[in-house]
């Protein structure tokens, strides 16, 4: 057996799978989100802790046999945390989650250092960890006096269960500090920031060994002790091995609370400028290229708080056929936007609303202005070398056909949606912990799924789309010009 650990934003998903890759069993322990200021998202790491044990405890009491069979462990975790330990490995403050942009000032003096985009082969993105702690320095310095390690989530949790201060290639490429070409910390940028190599994890292939389980923990959960932990990965690059998405060509969209556009490559092809992500694979030898969207299904959940109806019934109000564009647009930016304006100050907005404006008027709107931002990522990704025929989608957002279709229309290419089965960021951890633990062939585990049905663009209604897409493209220049 072999088990799974996914830190999401909203909680600790724990899944169990057995040698031929079938699911066992998954439980899921719930975490909040505390925004003390605008434009601030923090987390306690000791509720991502309580939440893992959760999670295995529900594991333990529904599948005990099955639990205490686990050979392997992966781990994936939300990406850019900066989670701040001193030297007895206390935590020192909340950590300061993805999608806090309240470095920017920070982030936007380290890109003006040419060694960070040539070295890491990205923008300095306010959300990434780096200029997190060049704010800390800023701001707290005393707490940034006292920074022995600097974890990110997924290997907060890997101290806990192992004892051991480990990261990977994926999750680390999201920092600002890797050399993502040569997989290695790099001295200059982290002197950039005041820190060196001490404070950082020592670092592992994703489906490489990363310590092995406490006797404590096993003891607890009735498991065998020295089970391997593996490397793991970032959450995309996690989704990415849960989907196969592993060879060169290969690319999904996740409608998750952030949405992403990922595209595997066999090699390092860096295009800062177009602010697309390029990181590291969770396998060896591999990279990958994403454009990320800070708020996608947030954005219809951020609607369904205010309408007071759930998602599935706002976007049930649609029906089921596509229909074109209506006057109104949305622009998705609720918490800033990365790929492609890298604009932490940038907000969401309605456009072209009229007395005739209803509910189901203004849920169109925000599916098609998150699929349009999908277009965005399309055409940084173009820009940076990639071109995608077809995608797979992935996400709680993905059980919408509606807005499958208006993606697939939006972006011109067909949308593959997977055979019925749990292919996430749990998944893929639980096949990198499989990997570790039997010294397998990635590639012959990482292998995609049968796809159940594939959605085409819906060619007559392409010309509409494509106008919308240039009157969205248009509005933020002109939100940009009256934003503070």
């Amino acid at each position: 057996m072999y088990l799974g650990l996914d830190l999401g934003t909203s909680g600790v998903k724990a899944l169990l799978i057995d040698g031929a890759q079938r699911v066992v069993g998954s439980a899921h322990g719930d975490l909040d989100v505390s925004r003390p200021h605008p434009g601030w998202s923090e987390q306690d790491p000791a509720h991502w802790v309580q939440a893992a044990d959760t999670a295995v405890a529900a594991l333990k009491a529904a599948h005990p046999n099955e639990l205490a069979a686990v050979r392997g462990i992966g781990l994936s975790g939300q990406m850019h945390g900066a989670t701040l330990l001193d030297a007895g490995d206390k935590v020192l403050r909340p950590c300061i989650l993805w999608n806090d942009t309240r470095s920017y000032h920070e982030a936007a003096a380290l890109d003006a250092d040419p060694r960070f985009r040539k070295i890491t082969g990205n923008i300095v993105f306010p959300g990434f960890t780096a200029p997190k702690l060049a704010w800390v320095k800023n701001n707290e310095p005393e707490i940034f006096a006292k920074v022995a390690k600097v974890l990110l989530p997924k290997d907060f949790l890997r101290l806990w269960l192992t004892g051991e201060h480990i990261s990977e290639m994926s999750d680390s490429a999201g920092t600002a500090w890797l050399d993502v070409a040569q997989r290695r910390w790099s001295p200059d940028l982290l002197a950039a920031t005041n820190l060196d190599e001490r404070q950082m994890p020592s670092l592992v292939e994703g489906t490489q060994a990363g310590g092995l389980l406490r006797a404590e923990l096993a003891a607890k959960w009735g498991m065998h002790p020295g089970a391997v932990v593996a490397g793991g990965a970032g959450d995309n690059a996690a989704s990415a091995c849960g989907m196969g998405t592993v060879k060169p060509g290969a690319a999904f969209v996740s409608l998750g609370t952030s949405g992403v556009l990922f595209a595997a490559n066999g090699s390092y092809l860096p295009n800062p400028q177009s602010a697309v992500h390029t990181f590291c694979h969770a396998l060896p030898g591999a990279w990958h290229q994403m454009g990320v969207i800070l708020s996608a299904a947030d954005s219809l959940n951020w609607l369904s708080e205010i309408t007071g109806k759930d998602a599935g019934e706002l976007t049930g109000e649609l029906g089921d056929d596509l229909k074109a564009p209506s006057c109104v647009s949305f622009l998705p930016y609720l918490s800033g936007e990365r790929t492609p304006h890298n604009d932490a100050v940038i907000r969401g907005s309605f456009t072209g609303l009229g007395h005739e404006s209803d509910r189901a008027v203004l849920t169109q709107a925000v599916l098609e202005g998150v699929a349009f931002a999908f277009r965005d990522s399309l055409e940084a990704l173009h820009a940076a070398g990639t071109e995608l025929t077809r995608v797979t989608a992935i996400g709680g957002g993905s059980r919408s056909r509606y807005w499958l279709k208006a993606i697939a229309t939006a972006l011109g290419i067909p949308v593959d949606i997977p055979a019925d089965g749990d292919f996430g960021a749990a998944f893929g951890a639980a096949r990198l912990g499989l990997i570790a633990a039997e010294d397998a062939d990635p590639h012959a585990i990482c292998t995609p799924p049968e796809t159940a049905e594939s959605i085409e663009p819906d060619r007559a209604l392409s010309s509409a789309f494509a106008d919308a897409y240039q009157r969205y493209r248009a509005l933020y220049p002109a939100i940009r010009g009256v934003s503070s």
